[in-house]
């Protein structure tokens, strides 16, 4: 397992320089490092000096650089796809349609370089993955989307279990499926499929929710709408339960400081602009990134207290919604829903008091 960093702000404000100069200091450390790079961004590649392919190449001692292509990925997903048909058909349809015929449709880039980062994550071949992804809203939702994927699965299956519709179709179904599926059918039929999805959303989210596995950096310059989105992503970090432990300040000509309370409690870096390929001052500026120790917690429970906090910095109680149904918590900021899953301890409790207070959702059961 590797620890992932990733970062968040306005194209155009140096993400990519931060995520080159973070990669070469981690790698100057010891630590065997991955720099990720989006498919189509050729800034990775004009930095190495020769093209990137979709095998990670060592371009110095520790550190590797890969660019996954997308067309290559997608080929590998199908035929996950059909292997996984026809471990539950008898009768696969999918071997009809090959990998080569598929094209990449919009929103599969995010998805496909998602997948890949796990991959990545899963071969322990790396200490450190510094991901240079899109940092915006679609990038934050696609990191939040094991959670959100996770309430559908339980909703909908739950849902329909304990219909009138589930109750009348069973008994015709049973034989109906049982003669198309390779495995015995049940009452749950699905169980062996919707378990492995199951676990699959768990380990993701526990990826994404531990600070120790993963952490993202905000990036900005001194223009105030780089600030302001910055601002802003911060805050749908927290729906997504990701950890942000700091904010970096590129010094884009023509450069204008920033006021440490834009983001404060967060400490604040100062990134040189880099020219003529020298590194060395922007990595002795930029901090151990493994620590996130000092990192604002999205997500506190006290039990004591019987009271759950959220922060969500860059929205304001306005913007922000409460709903309860059974053992959850759903929380809407801006164009994002979190589901929390309440402890044993306050599950069945309805809320008897919610307020917004120095950028914290604070609820009361």
């Amino acid at each position: 397992m590797a620890f992932i960093i990733t970062f968040l702000g306005k194209g155009g404000t140096g993400r990519t320089t931060a995520a080159i100069a973070i990669a070469q200091r981690l790698a100057a450390q010891g630590q065997r490092t991955l720099l990720l790079g989006q498919p189509v961004d050729p800034v990775i590649a004009a930095w190495v000096g020769e093209p990137i392919h979709d095998q990670p190449l060592s371009v110095a001692p520790n550190l590797f650089v890969v660019q996954p292509q997308l067309t290559t990925l997608l080929e590998q997903g199908w035929e996950t796809v059909k292997r996984l048909e026809s471990e539950y058909l008898r009768t696969p349809a999918f071997n009809a349609i090959f990998a080569e015929e598929l094209a990449v449709l919009p929103g599969m880039d995010s998805a496909l370089t998602m997948d890949a980062l796990r991959d990545y994550d899963a071969s322990n071949q790396y200490d450190c993955i510094v991901y240079d992804g899109t940092g915006d809203q679609a990038m934050l939702r696609m990191l939040g989307s094991p959670d959100a994927l996770g309430w559908y699965l339980r909703r909908f299956r739950q849902i329909f279990a304990e219909s009138d519709l589930a109750k009348t179709l069973l008994p015709l179904l049973q034989p109906l499926i049982g003669t198309v599926f390779n495995v015995d059918w049940t009452s749950d039929s699905f169980a062996k499929p919707a378990s492995q999805v199951n676990d699959l959303l768990d380990r993701g989210k526990a990826i994404i929710s531990d600070p120790a596995r993963m952490a993202a950096y905000l990036v900005t310059t001194g223009n105030a709408a780089a600030i302001t989105m910055a601002r802003y992503l911060w805050g749908s970090a927290q729906q997504a339960g990701l950890t942000v432990a700091g904010a970096i300040v590129t010094q884009v000509p023509p450069f204008t400081p920033v006021d440490s309370s834009s983001f404060a409690p967060l400490p604040m870096y100062t990134l040189p602009w880099v020219t003529d390929n020298q590194w060395q001052a922007a990595m002795e500026a930029l901090p151990d990134v493994t620590d996130t120790t000092h990192a604002p917690r999205s997500l506190e429970v006290n039990l004591a207290e019987r009271k759950v906090r959220l922060f969500l910095p860059g929205f304001d109680k306005k913007q922000v919604k409460l709903s309860q149904n059974g053992p959850e918590v759903t929380i809407a900021a801006g164009d994002q829903r979190r589901n929390i899953v309440l402890p044993p301890e306050l599950r069945g409790k309805p809320v008897t008091g919610a307020k917004f207070q120095d950028g914290y959702l604070i609820i009361s059961f």
